[in-house]
């Protein structure tokens, strides 16, 4: 332990929370035209914005994206931090951008590309040989599982079947925006009649599934895991899918509808894949924002938008900082990829805030932006030498290094966890995913060198005044001790490895990308905020109170993830109008 604290307090020195940060293969910016008035602006270059720009841009319409940072990417950025090291900064894994976009607007072409991971799961423990490992080929995983229950292995491959089926019935409500009672145009009836044509074959298709899918949008997981698997590790391994991004415990009920996250996402054709993408998460807001150029789109980067501009009632245009400048850029749509509370709260002025819907606006003040969220990026030396799996090179990746590596091996362990942070104490032993993209894209670390990156979950951004404060560094850097001292129990190489590192805790995430209360889900993704739930009841269509105003980020429908859904849908929103 005293090691651990030694080293990463050297570490720490080398990486102050003001570090700078370089772009990896960032988009040329634009300059904005000032003078003149644009059809649409966006404010915000995260992915969804990007995807909503280059979707209308593709439609012949002129259109800015005004980004606050230095690359546009919002949360889904590369960025090199250690010289030599690229981190995927935030998000960091791939798999639920929809098919439809990346052909649409053609990402391959412009340097998208999943890296896929098998295996794609592994579980350690302290025991030499003895480990958990989710493979291609079904026969490995079965033997893998085998090991802590026949049963389990036999059931897996059925369980997995069961949620596909599900996920049948939820992907075609990604794709269209929550329909409501409302007097709709012609052109409007038209396209919602065409968007419900899939949800209703799906839900039609799969009549027999419907009492499973209502259980599984409402449950606990334990419930259904329980039900399904008899091994603490299994159930572990599979339960921290329905926990990331939330504050809630695998016996929370509600919980099990994030089980889905397990078979959700959708590589290179396969479905149930999560991958990689070739030069970290950057890549693709980079060739989403290289296809949107190509489409005419103006991308401005320290770019902040100040204002959104409201006169009766309508949204005029933004007041935005640029070149160190404050300009007033016109448009006849803007639409915000910002959170819903910094959309309403931080670029409304005071005046019109007091002239939206009390209701509406009491919802957004109350929206649950509850998440327990902490990254750390790690540059390192050599690869996570693990008790039950050891390595046999300190550079060239085993299969225990290519896919998601969880370190719970009892549920208990997620519910404890679960339990410290809902009073505001960050969890004693955090609930941890490591991966380790640079075992399979080798553009992201100097040669013999590999990037790990920890997710860490239930670190409350509203921590208990007595316990401390995210903003204070020693309790930041104890809190990260401790992860690092979990890792080690499993592989006791890898504090000694580390050549340096960057700690993210919620403060961190909402003042560095915008993420208030350091939600990854622009809001919590919890039942009541959901499909007509989101952001608020009556208004889960993009549009708001004020005429000309849309949402197109991850606080509406169908909500957080690397989707790109969220543009999409509110692009075509506008477009049907």
């Amino acid at each position: 332990a005293m090691q651990t604290a030694r080293v990463t307090s050297r570490v720490a020195k080398r990486l102050p929370l003001g570090v700078s940060t370089r772009a990896f293969h960032a988009i040329k910016p634009d300059t904005i035209d000032t003078s003149g008035k644009y059809d649409a602006v966006i404010v915000g270059g995260g992915h969804n914005g990007l995807v909503a720009a280059a979707y209308l841009a593709k439609a012949g319409k002129r259109v800015a994206v005004l980004e606050a940072n230095d690359q546009v990417g919002g949360a889904a950025v590369t960025s090199e931090i250690i010289p030599g090291f690229r981190f995927s900064r935030a998000s960091y894994l791939a798999g639920l951008l929809r098919p439809q976009i990346i052909e649409d607007l053609e990402l391959e072409r412009f340097g998208f590309k999943y890296l896929s991971r098998n295996p794609s799961s592994f579980t350690p423990t302290k025991e030499a040989g003895r480990y958990l490992m989710f493979w291609e080929d079904p026969k490995k995983t079965f033997d893998s599982v085998a090991q802590f229950s026949v049963k389990d292995a036999v059931n897996l491959e059925a369980y997995e079947q069961h949620l596909s089926k599900l996920r049948s019935i939820v992907s075609p409500l990604l794709d269209i925006a929550p329909p409501y009672a409302k007097h709709y145009k012609a052109k409007e009836f038209r396209n919602l009649c065409s968007d419900l044509a899939k949800p209703v074959r799906a839900i039609w298709d799969n009549q027999d599934a419907m009492h499973e899918f209502y259980e599984i949008m409402t449950a606990p997981a334990t419930s259904i895991l329980d039900r399904w698997f008899e091994s603490d590790i299994v159930k572990a391994t599979l339960a921290t899918d329905a926990v990331i991004g939330a504050m809630t415990a695998p016996s929370d009920a509600g919980s099990a509808y994030v089980l889905l996250h397990h078979v959700m996402g959708e590589a290179a054709g396969r479905e149930g894949v999560w991958a990689y993408v070739e030069g970290g998460m950057g890549a693709i807001t980079n060739s989403i924002a290289a296809s949107a150029q190509d489409k005419g789109v103006d991308i401005a980067t320290n770019a902040r938008v100040q204002e959104i501009l409201v006169g009766e009632g309508v949204a005029r245009g933004v007041t935005v900082s640029l070149d160190g400048k404050t300009e007033t850029l016109l448009c006849d749509t803007v639409l915000s990829n910002c959170t819903p509370w910094r959309t309403f709260t931080e670029l409304l002025s005071a005046d019109t805030q007091t002239s939206l819907p009390s209701d509406f606006m009491k919802r957004i003040h109350h929206t649950d932006y509850s998440c327990g969220a902490f990254k750390i990026n790690c540059a390192v030396n050599e690869l996570p030498d693990f008790i039950c799996f050891p390595n046999t090179s300190k550079t060239e990746a085993g299969p225990q290094h290519m896919g998601t590596i969880h370190f719970e091996n009892h549920v208990d362990d997620l519910e404890r966890a679960a339990a410290e942070a809902k009073t505001g104490v960050p969890a004693t032993r955090p609930v941890i995913e490591m991966t380790v993209p640079s075992s399979v894209d080798r553009t992201i670390s100097p040669p013999g060198k590999h990037v790990v990156q920890l997710f860490v979950q239930y670190a409350p951004y509203d921590v208990n005044p007595k316990v401390g404060s995210w903003s204070d560094p020693e309790f930041k850097q104890q809190f990260v001790d401790r992860v690092f001292g979990i890792v080690d129990e499993f592989a006791p190489n890898f504090s000694k490895s580390l050549i340096g590192y960057d700690a993210l805790s919620p403060l961190d995430l909402e003042n560095i990308f915008g993420l208030h209360k350091g939600n990854i889900f622009h809001g919590a993704m919890s039942l009541h905020q959901l499909m007509h739930m989101r952001p608020v009841p009556r208004w889960s269509s993009y549009d708001t109170p004020i005429s000309g105003l849309m949402l197109c980020g991850s606080g509406a429908h169908p909500g957080g993830g690397v989707m790109g859904a969220p543009g999409r849908n509110a692009a075509r929103a506008l477009l049907s109008k």
